[in-house]
């Protein structure tokens, strides 16, 4: 508008506000003020903001002021697989008339969750977008696998998200003591996280979990079987998935969620339920993997070398944590092996990380060679 313009006129931006639908019906899905004006310039162009309920095969639903609506991703494809549209992305959908409709643009994500593609070349898979919690559900019909636990509250902290370590099928254990000893095992190896006993049979824990989740985004994550559907049905207050049986023989479940869903919760919150991960790789979660063992970080912190690789080093904290028994052996196993994937996943895109790789197995494999050497001096 010019200078000399009528202080009656209205600008065009201005119209196009007036004749926009208001997002208030986006309120109950996360939409805030800081949306709001993140989406303002979108809006002077008569786009509409919406959220991404699901993604299938290039075409998404996304809940939009108007109601749900079915839009194309052609225009938001790109090469990096990090930027492709997601289950819980904030995006600009283009109003009615077009046919077909279109999503203009992606929103800036304030969390993602994110685990390494069994791809070679090392590719980050979105499972979820601006995410609040992660409800990682274990099912106490098998046995537990701690190191698996530990695996995803690796991601799960690495995303930005505050974990939270559901145990399902908690009617299963009927001895109060038994399911308490199970608790405090999960409880060791989730430092800083709610370890929380659920059975959607009986209702027990649904309540707590409600209450938890009621406010922002929650994601659903865990393995087949593990009584995710189930779980997001009691959550939900209906049955909205799809619930198979698990396997007698081992627990196992069958893929009953396909696709990665949004549901809205009747206590408020939304949920995204998750297809069942069999692998969980690692995807450049240095900090995650150092939050989940933190015990053993702040121990680092007062080994003699700096560069401790907690092996066989004089001086070494965490080892003598080991040898005094306040370090559980296997914890310090289980952060050997998450820190050495997570090496080798950011070696295969990073040069500099991959060199000093390089470096390190040369030296100890020069000190292996003197070590060696000596013995054989020794006994000569």
């Amino acid at each position: 508008m010019s200078s000399s313009a009528s202080p009656q006129a209205s600008s065009p931006s201005a119209s196009l506000s007036s004749s926009f639908p208001s997002s208030r019906p986006l309120t109950a899905y996360g939409w805030d003020a800081d949306r709001e004006a993140e989406f303002t310039p979108y809006a002077a162009q008569g786009l509409l903001p919406g959220r991404v309920l699901r993604v299938d095969r290039g075409q998404c639903d996304v809940v939009t002021p108007v109601g749900t609506v079915r839009a194309d991703t052609e225009f938001v494809v790109p090469r990096d697989p990090m930027k492709v549209v997601c289950t819980g992305d904030w995006v600009a959908v283009d109003p009615d008339g077009g046919d077909p409709r279109y999503v203009r643009t992606l929103l800036s994500r304030r969390t993602a969750f994110v685990r390494s593609t069994s791809s070679k070349r090392s590719e980050g898979q979105i499972l979820a977008a601006n995410v609040d919690h992660a409800i990682i559900a274990i099912s106490l019909a098998v046995e537990l696998d701690l190191g698996r636990i530990e695996r995803f509250l690796a991601l799960a902290w690495e995303s930005g998200a505050q974990p939270l370590v559901v145990l399902t099928k908690a009617d299963l254990v009927p001895d109060a003591t038994g399911l308490s000893y199970l608790v405090e095992d999960v409880e060791t190896s989730a430092p800083g996280v709610q370890v929380l006993p659920v059975s959607a049979t009986t209702g027990e824990g649904v309540d707590v979990l409600c209450a938890v989740v009621s406010g922002g985004t929650s994601v659903l994550l865990g393995q087949s079987g593990a009584g995710k559907s189930t779980l997001a049905n009691a959550l939900v207050g209906e049955d909205v998935m799809h619930v198979n049986a698990a396997r007698d023989v081992d627990g196992k479940g069958r893929h009953t969620t396909t696709t990665r869903n949004l549901l809205v919760l009747p206590a408020g919150g939304v949920l995204i339920d998750t297809p069942g991960l069999r692998g969980v790789g690692l995807f450049d979660a240095e900090a995650g993997v150092g939050q989940v063992f933190s015990e053993i970080e702040e121990l680092a912190a007062d080994c003699r070398f700096h560069d401790c690789a907690h092996t066989a080093e004089p001086g070494c904290a965490v080892l003598a944590a080991v040898e005094d028994g306040t370090l559980p052996s296997r914890r310090l196993d289980s952060y050997r092996k998450l820190i050495r994937e997570n090496q080798r996943i950011v070696a295969k895109t990073d040069a500099k990380v991959r060199a000093d790789m390089r470096r390190e197995w040369k030296l100890r494999g020069a000190e292996g060679k003197a070590a060696m050497e000596a013995k054989r001096g020794r006994f000569r």
